[in-house]
């Protein structure tokens, strides 16, 4: 299949492109997602570009006295965020990927790692196509979720309800331990805060 049936499949057709890419090494697979990250990548920029034009004249303004061109700061910038954009995907990629597959193999998964990386991988379609459109982006990254536990139970060959429990419990504990390092960060906060009281021993 080539990119553009594949992408169609993935969103169209979940089910059966899964069983299709079952054989699909990690070279095809990485290929299809480098190729989706990149085009998430160059409209992710457009979008920080227009956001950040109503600042850009007093930043470019500043640059001469550092020795430094508008254009070259420019165009180093939108370099280093493309490239820490692509780098940050993979390592998301391959980390979740071990992470979800930990879940998977506990509910009964059991035909591997790559298995789950390509369900993640594929699965990310919508969510790389739509994640850089604020706002939409949301439903983008609610309909690779869903794409996630198809994936899963396709690739492993699982029940629906354990795929489902696999990816959903993976990201639950993300959730919960994320709340609680924010809970700590404002309970420090609120501690500094000049009158506020101290808690007690």
């Amino acid at each position: 299949m080539d990119f553009i049936e594949l992408v169609k499949g993935v969103l169209l057709s979940p089910t059966e492109t899964f069983r299709k890419v079952r054989p699909a090494d990690l070279g095809e697979t990485l290929k299809y997602y480098l190729i989706l990250v990149v085009i998430y990548t160059i409209l992710s920029v457009i979008i920080i570009l227009v956001a950040i034009s109503s600042a850009w004249a007093v930043i470019a303004a500043l640059l001469p006295a550092l020795g430094l061109t508008a254009p070259a700061v420019a165009g180093l910038g939108i370099i280093l965020i493309a490239i820490i954009l692509i780098f940050v995907h993979l390592l998301v990629l391959f980390i979740g990927a071990a992470w979800v597959h930990l879940w998977v193999w506990l509910l009964g998964g059991r035909k591997g790692y790559m298995m789950t990386l390509k369900a993640l991988a594929y699965g990310d379609t919508p969510y790389l196509l739509l994640g850089w459109i604020p706002f939409i982006g949301i439903f983008g990254a609610l309909w690779s979720f869903i794409l996630w536990i198809i994936g899963v139970k396709e690739l492993h060959e699982i029940s629906s309800g354990r795929a489902a429990a696999a990816v959903i419990l993976a990201a639950l504990v993300i959730l919960i331990f994320i709340i609680l390092i924010a809970a700590v960060f404002l309970i420090a906060a609120v501690s500094v805060i000049p009158g506020s009281p101290m808690p007690a021993y």
